[in-house]
């Protein structure tokens, strides 16, 4: 056989954030994927000393998904990419801090709401945030830490190259009120959890009517 085989094409993994109302997403697909996720998963079990059911779950777990993204401007700056050479990587970091600012518009609205004498102002919402990482894992998320580490710089010090480590709450439906959009986006990503657990489960009792179950 003549030549090396194709390697298939990887899809890049990104989030996908929306400011409601507004329809038009601000999409961060990864430069690079990273090379692993980690991923802790809490159940809520019910803690109720007055009934004697051990087993009883009250909701979804708790989920918390960490990552580490590289961003290099490297290829873009060779390439004579003008934003690059104009910004080096500040417009992507940028993107990736603006998922934990209110929008300055609401700010401004706010104060001017304080100065006309408003006793309570609704505290700002944040942008409706999603995880992509594949057609079967597509998760509303809360950045609960963001860490940027700086490596290089051109010469008007624009970062050139970083390492992100991006901490992610999960947001379940019991996290979210039935009318938000990330309750039917959660509830459908568990749909495709247990179909494929279904056939993860019936793989495994094929194995063990063969007698393929491997022995720990």
């Amino acid at each position: 056989m003549n030549g090396s085989p194709i390697s298939p094409k990887v899809q890049k993994g990104a989030i996908i954030s929306f400011s409601l109302p507004n329809p038009v997403p601000t999409i961060i697909a990864f430069q690079y994927n990273p090379d692993n996720l980690t991923r802790t998963i809490t159940p809520r079990w019910l803690q109720d000393a007055s009934k004697p059911e051990v087993s009883r779950l009250s909701g979804a777990p708790e989920e918390e998904i960490k990552a580490d993204i590289e961003i290099d401007a490297t290829d873009a700056l060779a390439a004579g990419d003008p934003i690059a050479v104009e910004n080096g990587i500040h417009p992507q970091l940028a993107a990736l801090e603006m998922l934990v600012y209110p929008s300055s518009a609401v700010v401004i609205a706010n104060t001017a709401l304080l100065l006309t004498g408003t006793i309570e102002v609704i505290p700002p919402s944040g942008p409706f945030t999603l995880f992509v990482w594949g057609p079967k894992r597509v998760v509303p998320v809360k950045i609960s830490d963001l860490s940027i580490t700086e490596e290089m710089y051109d010469p008007a010090l624009n970062p050139i190259q970083a390492k992100v480590s991006l901490t992610m709450k999960v947001l379940s439906y019991n996290d979210l009120s039935v009318t938000h959009p990330g309750y039917g986006v959660f509830l459908a990503h568990q749909v495709v959890k247990e179909a494929l657990a279904h056939i993860g489960s019936a793989n495994g009792l094929s194995q063990m009517v063969s007698g393929n179950i491997i022995k720990i």
